[in-house]
């Protein structure tokens, strides 16, 4: 609701203009009654002349032509308010997707976002060009009305205020049920949604695995259950609309009975008062009946826009691993390896019952002698193999479920001799983008990853071309160009095999306060081998022979692990 008032202040101006055209109608729709009584009964009860009638019918004609014209304005007010809401919401729904780290497509969900943002907002359309201008229109008119047939005929009025609240206590019961419905058609719809999206893209392997009639009952059953929500609403507007006339039909036809006694009987009321009556009741119930209408459409339309806003809430999602549960909003992953096992073959390295978790934003470092199985730890979470036993989920998702290119636009993989192709400078940088960047988003990545200043020194910049696997540049300089292109890319997951090996101690700070500055975008996984890069790992995770054999801080590992004591002591010259 909260979301709702606030797209409405938006339009401040625009509902004080409803609520100008809403007085003016209401003014209108009684000069309109006045004048019709004037004209009958001046010819059928007076029986004067046309001519003396004649300025009753300019007034008529003027008050028709101003009814219609604030009526207009109304629903197109309504409607520029409705399509501003709209836009803004689609804005803000393309901008969350696209500023999700997770995507929505690994999780199944590229089918339900697609439905809520063109179906689900849609859906909005009515709340704001029907529902609202009707809630003015129905507030301010009946109440004019009575107020005018009170003065006119007392009886008539009492029983207006009987009558009357049975169709809004009708419409909020209807109401309430109507809301209620219309989330589960919008829950149906993004699951039916999801299961055909879902099903077609995996369509060739349901094939090969003959899954197809499976998912051909699957998709039955979500359209099916689609079907049935649609109709459910369905029959309760078909009923609410047989309700709302024949309670509006049986008040008329009470207050017709009550006048026509009070003129024919008693004569207790004069013709043109009974007249004026009369044509002012229905204009009473048809401002209430309109409501009812027009709130069926609202409710349904706050159910989707309930389920529009609620979009916008980060999302939180439980992690477990062992007997921990851990919370992780929708930004950046946690990644939980779980008696993972990796075979090369039968008689080949084999990684064994590997477990860990990797929390947001952590720097993790992956340690250990040549040939433990580093590179083979970091393929895996690059999802290039997968497990054979086990499993590796990110928040709470099997990395199988994902596809590869949505996984691997989350991740930038910085390899020890990352390939440079043949182009400028610029262009092997702006690789690591998704959609076009300016040429201050690389400058601004180049200036990041410390390779800046080496570009501005070169006659043509970043115009500079460079030869094929990278000609012309150092080992150092290709690292930063690859730092450079994460920071392009803004992965929320850095793996990094080894990128500082054979580098030179300066060119290897650079890179580590590059790497450092990359995990503010996400979780940074290494291989490292030189201390300092150890030390300053919030997690060290040291492999033997395929195995963890250690899992801790630098000084809960330099305690209780002899074999990374004895690595230490190695690269500190032999001192502890």
């Amino acid at each position: 609701m909260n979301q709702i008032k606030q797209s409405l202040q938006m339009h401040k101006l625009r509902l004080i203009m409803l609520a100008f055209l809403t007085l003016l109608l209401g003014t209108s729709i009684i000069i309109q009654a006045l004048a019709i009584t004037y004209v009958v009964n001046g010819i059928y009860i007076d029986d004067v002349s046309f001519l003396s009638i004649v300025k009753w019918l300019i007034i008529l004609f003027g008050a028709l032509l101003i009814r219609a014209t604030a009526d207009y304005l109304s629903k197109k007010i309504g409607i520029s308010i409705a399509s501003h809401v709209k836009k803004q919401t689609r804005v803000r729904l393309l901008n969350k997707y696209r500023n999700e780290i997770t995507s929505m497509e690994n999780r199944g969900q590229t089918g339900e976002k697609v439905s809520l943002l063109l179906d689900g907002v849609d859906e909005m359309d009515s709340f704001y060009s029907q529902f609202i201008p009707q809630v003015m229109q129905s507030a301010f008119v009946p109440l004019l009305t009575l107020i005018i047939i009170f003065t006119q005929h007392m009886n008539s009025g009492i029983i207006l205020m009987v009558t009357a609240p049975f169709i809004p206590i009708y419409m909020i019961v209807i109401g309430i049920q109507t809301q209620k419905k219309s989330e589960e058609k919008l829950d149906k719809m993004a699951a039916f949604s999801g299961t055909f999206l879902d099903t077609l893209k995996g369509l060739v392997t349901l094939k090969l695995f003959n899954r197809t009639d499976q998912k051909k009952k699957e998709i039955e059953r979500s359209s099916l259950g689609f079907r049935d929500t649609t109709m459910d609403i369905l029959k309760i507007a078909f009923t609410q609309s047989f309700m709302l006339e024949v309670i509006s039909m049986l008040s008329i036809g009470i207050v017709a009975l009550e006048i026509a006694f009070q003129l024919v009987l008693y004569n207790g009321i004069t013709f043109f008062t009974a007249f004026f009556v009369l044509i002012l009741v229905p204009e009473f119930y048809t401002a209430l009946k309109e409501l009812g209408t027009t709130f069926h459409n609202g409710r349904s339309s706050m159910g989707a826009a309930k389920k529009v806003f609620e979009s916008f809430e980060t999302s939180v999602v439980p992690v477990k691993w062992g007997n921990q549960v851990f919370e992780n909003s929708d930004q950046v992953p946690t990644i939980v390896l779980e008696n993972v096992t990796f075979r090369y073959g039968a008689d080949r390295f084999a990684l064994e019952d590997i477990s860990f978790i990797c929390h947001p934003n952590e720097k993790i470092a992956i340690v250990g002698p040549s040939g433990a199985g580093k590179s083979t730890l970091l393929n895996l979470f690059a999802g290039m193999i997968s497990p054979e036993q086990g499993q590796l989920t990110i928040n709470g998702e099997s990395l199988l479920t994902y596809t590869e290119a949505s996984w691997l636009n989350q991740v930038s993989y910085i390899s020890q001799d990352p390939y440079i192709f043949a182009g400028t400078i610029r262009e092997n940088i702006a690789i690591g983008a998704s959609e076009s960047i300016t040429d201050e988003d690389v400058k601004d990545a180049a200036r990041k990853a410390g390779i800046a200043t080496l570009i501005d020194s070169l006659p043509e910049t970043y115009q500079t071309y460079i030869g094929e696997g990278g000609r012309g540049l150092s080992s150092g300089e290709k690292q930063r160009v690859a730092i450079a292109r994460a920071f392009i890319k803004q992965p929320n997951v850095v793996l990094l095999d080894e990128p500082t090996r054979g580098l030179d101690l300066q060119t290897e700070r650079i890179l580590q306060q590059s790497t450092k500055e990359l995990q503010t975008f996400g979780t940074v996984i290494t291989i490292a081998h030189r201390l300092h890069t150890i030390k300053d790992a919030d997690k060290i995770v040291f492999l033997q022979e395929g195995r963890i054999t250690g899992n801790g801080t630098h000084d809960e590992l330099y305690a209780a692990l002899p074999a990374y004591r004895e690595m230490v002591t190695i690269q500190q010259g032999g001192t502890a």
